[in-house]
């Protein structure tokens, strides 16, 4: 039986071009396009695919968002987000909603079939593109984060956590900057700070340490 699929994605050439390429494979079915969050959503309830392919940014509820509350009622449909960024950031946020993977929207036809295949197989892969090698570890660094993990965050100065706060969710050093009325350079110094409280690397292994933490 062919695996199910449903595309929720605002730009209509891409998100059609995306469905020719899928209904090209036998063992692939289309049953649905959204056009935005809430769109996707209504047709998760209505159709209950095995899969679905979400941009992380669309109108009325963003991708990030949809996928969190399409998990929280379907637990069993695998979420694939797609998108034009490669901000770890926004990787986090999407795995924390409960995405399996991430593919950046320039991978090519056959790795695009491949990570779909593979995720409804129920494995780990993520598109080569990701940054720093970021989006391989992603899954298993959530999942196999240390237990020490909140004594790290409490080391942290009350500012420190609310920049580490602003960083989980998605802004960048200017907008927390401009949130907390201090120069991005200021910002970046807490940062510094931060990852060597946390002894992590980067800001990525902030953010995991952070949600773990919660």
């Amino acid at each position: 039986m062919p695996a199910t699929l449903l595309i929720a994605e605002d730009q209509r050439l891409f998100r059609q071009s995306l469905r020719l390429l899928l209904e090209r494979e036998p063992d692939l079915r289309v049953v649905g396009e959204a056009t935005d969050g809430r769109e996707a959503f209504d047709l998760a309830m209505k159709t209950t695919p095995d899969m679905i392919l979400m941009d992380v940014d669309m109108p009325r509820l963003d991708g990030v968002t949809a996928t969190r509350l399409i998990r929280g009622c379907l637990p069993d449909v695998k979420v694939l987000m797609l998108s034009v960024h490669d901000e770890d950031a926004r990787i986090v946020a999407a795995v924390q909603a409960g995405a399996c993977g991430y593919i950046l929207k320039d991978a090519d036809h056959a790795e695009f079939l491949r990570i779909i295949r593979a995720t409804y197989r129920g494995k780990q892969v993520h598109s080569p593109f990701m940054p720093d090698g970021f989006a391989r570890n992603v899954v298993s660094a959530l999942q196999e984060a240390g237990s020490g993990t909140a004594a790290g965050v409490a080391l942290l100065t009350e500012r420190e956590r609310e920049i580490l706060a602003y960083a989980a969710s998605g802004r960048g050093n200017k907008d927390i900057a401009d949130q907390l009325c201090v120069s991005a350079d200021t910002v970046k110094t807490h940062l510094h700070h931060i990852y060597r409280k946390l002894g992590v690397a980067g800001r990525v292994e902030a953010i995991l340490t952070y949600l773990n933490s919660k």
